[in-house]
């Protein structure tokens, strides 16, 4: 559908969205990746990083 309005319901008890506010770097790469995609499409993009729910957080 090419210039329409698509919706999107995404529900489902075994992702969240990812808490990377302590993560400078992750943002960093997603930001990056955010505005070399908007440059190829000519259209502005969000990227939205998910984790599996229960997941224990990798410590660096």
């Amino acid at each position: 559908m090419k210039g329409g309005v698509v919706r999107m319901n995404i529900e489902t008890d075994r992702y969240q969205i990812a808490s990377l506010s302590e993560q400078s770097q992750a943002l960093h790469i997603i930001q990056e990746a955010e505005a070399k995609i908007a440059e190829m499409t000519g259209r502005d993009v969000t990227l939205i990083a998910y984790s599996k729910t229960g997941a224990t957080e990798q410590q660096h």
